[in-house]
């Protein structure tokens, strides 16, 4: 299915299954999100932010939220 025939159905949603379908796409996006972080840690890409970010806290150059 191309994006435009995907455009034409969603168009076709009435508003309430439209919310639905924004609330899955919502939720799919957010766990893909959580699965790519979670590939990030285990495969060390996020180590040297965590470095850097560790080094600025012990620096206190941190504010709180």
């Amino acid at each position: 299915m191309s994006i435009q025939e995907l455009e034409d159905a969603i168009s076709q949603l009435s508003y309430d299954e439209f919310a639905r379908l924004a609330q899955w796409i919502d939720e799919y996006r957010a766990e893909t999100w959580d699965r790519q972080i979670e590939a990030d840690i285990r495969a060390g890409r996020l180590d040297e932010a965590g470095r850097r970010a560790d080094a600025d806290f012990d620096a206190g150059q941190c504010t709180p939220l």
